[in-house]
């Protein structure tokens, strides 16, 4: 039978490969099989992948499933297996986005001029904790943290400076990010605004996830409730006035790093973004004029073709929600695009030069599975906020990927293993279970509030901690071939200057002084009337205020009356 464009004709003859398969693999296994077994026994009784899926010997059409080529496809086409775009990095590599982020915003963009001109070609900023959590420098909760694991951004001119110099309307800028996110995406808008630029090409985004603060990395200000409303105005601001930024980069890093596997990162990722439309839909705007512009945010881990499959699976689960769910009718509400980060749980501070090879390997597998932008780890961040040295390596590590193996040369280069296909079909599976089991309960919220995630999180992270103790889980240089004198810092670490949370109280107070305290009052008592209204935007009035120089911390605080503040219940 003539094959066709369909991939019908694959499917018929698939059906006789796999009889064909089966038939050889049964022969193979009681002839060459038994006979290498009785010489030379396998190294263990069973073979699972990270997340526990087992792992035959080998992969033959056997277990091809019939309809694969429809499930497979072509790049660029539902359901977007093989990638959101048909020319992928033949067209244009990933961006490579080294995320930085240390003492004032000055100190900051010193590094991302660095970066740039070793070649980075997108902006990733880390934010210190005051700064996520909403507190300015100069609060008494601050003390000790300004600019200690990220830049403290304050004020509008705070942001003015972390971007000095930087042209916003050639350059991609991802916010790392969550509670305060929308004040950061109006600074950012004002800062664009007061040089002129039309806020309409600004590229980058934010993180704004907050459903995966509650699941896994626990940084909150507001209850659930308001947190989501604030997501959904941050969403319909962005559908409106900036369409080519992503408003939320909906985040499985974070749940994988607090200990969930593959599997749970990819469903549970995808119900929170679940959660998110239905919040945009409800709001009254349609699935088209906002979803093309959803983003995500992924983790590479240390099991190879896991993880391939693993982008593979999650971009086809999300085209089939988004289309038979929510009834999107353009293949840009429907594609996953993603940004890929190397695991820093993996990082060790035993024998550190190993994590320059983890990294390098967890990199491919993002750009194997068709990452749009890529961070790699610095291989002293087990120790430290990277030093220059470090980023450059990582940056390098991105370069030599892009340019010297040929792996961009071809779009979705894996597909049609029979392993990867396989496996990828296994964690599609596997994900659309926890999502039938999230649905019964009554959807992302009701499972956050009663504790799901966090608990499954918890068991995942607990086995695996067991596994690495026993051994059955090897970690090299620290659980098998460990160096009894132990690690060292393998370069300078980096330090932020002593002086630094000292100069930005002193810029603060300065700006606080200066400015025109009544109409910040002002601005600050409009915005806790739109909060109020449950159907109002917060997006232009947050805008306004900080264009009055309000600061974080104080916008913050006005809201925490209309919105309350949260607390966990504790699972265990």
């Amino acid at each position: 039978m003539k094959t066709t464009a369909s991939g019908e004709g694959i499917r018929v003859i698939g059906d006789e490969a796999r009889r064909r398969a089966a038939e050889d693999l049964a022969d193979w296994e009681r002839r060459e099989l038994a006979s290498s077994i009785a010489r030379q026994p396998e190294r263990a009784p069973e073979f699972r992948s990270a997340s526990g899926i087992p792992l035959h010997r080998t992969y033959t059409p056997a277990e091809a499933k019939a309809g694969l080529w429809g499930e497979i496809g072509l790049p660029g086409r539902y359901p977007f297996t093989r990638g959101p775009y048909p020319t992928m990095f033949r067209g244009r590599l990933w961006t490579m986005r080294q995320i930085a982020g240390y003492g004032t915003p000055e100190d900051t963009n010193e590094r991302f001029k660095y970066l740039i001109a070793e070649g980075q070609t997108g902006l990733s900023v880390d934010f210190d904790m005051p700064t996520l959590m909403g507190y300015d420098s100069d609060d008494d909760m601050s003390s000790g943290e300004v600019g200690r694991e990220g830049v403290a951004v304050d004020v509008l001119d705070d942001m003015e400076a972390l971007f000095a110099g930087i042209d916003l309307e050639k350059t991609s800028v991802s916010m790392t990010i969550n509670p305060t996110a929308w004040i950061l995406l109006a600074m950012y808008v004002s800062v664009a605004q007061g040089r002129g630029n039309d806020p309409r090409t600004l590229s980058g985004t934010i993180q704004n996830d907050i459903l995966k603060e509650y699941v896994a990395q626990k940084e909150w200000i507001y209850p659930i409730r308001p947190s989501m409303r604030i997501v959904r105005d941050t969403i319909a601001y962005g559908a409106r006035h900036l369409p080519r930024y992503n408003p939320i980069n909906i985040s499985g890093y974070h749940i994988s790093e607090a200990g969930a596997n593959a599997i749970q990162e990819v469903a549970f990722t995808l119900a929170n973004g679940i959660a998110y439309v239905e919040e945009v839909v409800r709001a009254g705007v349609p699935v088209d004029d906002f979803a093309p512009r959803l983003a995500f945010y992924f983790i590479a881990q240390r099991d190879f073709f896991e993880e391939i499959a693993k982008f593979r699976a999650a971009r086809r689960v999300w085209a089939k929600i988004m289309k038979e769910r929510f009834g999107a009718t353009r293949g840009e509400s429907m594609r996953v695009r993603f940004h890929c980060q190397t695991a820093a749980a993996t990082l060790t501070k035993a024998q550190p030069y190993n994590n320059v090879v983890r990294t390098t390997l967890q990199a491919l597998t993002a750009v194997l599975g068709g990452a749009q932008s890529l961070h790699t780890n610095g291989l002293d961040e087990a120790y430290a906020i990277p030093s220059e040295f470090a980023m450059k390596l990582a940056l390098r590590t991105q370069q030599i990927i892009a340019e010297e193996t040929n792996v961009a040369s071809v779009v979705d280069p894996l597909a049609g293993s029979w392993y990867v296909e396989t496996l990828t079909d296994e964690i599609e599976r596997a994900v659309w279970s926890y999502l039938d089991r999230i649905q019964a309960m009554g959807g992302t919220l009701a499972a956050l509030e009663r504790g799901f995630f966090q608990r499954e999180i918890a068991d995942t992270a607990y086995r695996t901690w067991q596994e690495t103790q026993a051994g059955d889980r090897v970690v090299i240089g620290v659980n098998k071939y460990a160096d009894e004198r132990g690690g060292a810092p393998p370069v300078a670490l980096h330090t932020v200057d002593p002086d630094a949370e000292r100069r930005k109280v002193v810029a603060l107070q300065r700006i606080k002084a200066e400015r025109d305290s009544g109409a910040v009052r002002r601005l600050l008592a409009d915005l806790v009337e739109v909060a109020r209204d449950e159907r109002a935007d917060l997006m232009p009035a947050t805008i306004a205020a900080v264009k009055a120089r309000a600061s974080l911390g104080e916008i913050v605080n006005a809201l925490k009356e209309p919105f309350g503040t949260y607390r966990e219940t504790p699972v265990f």
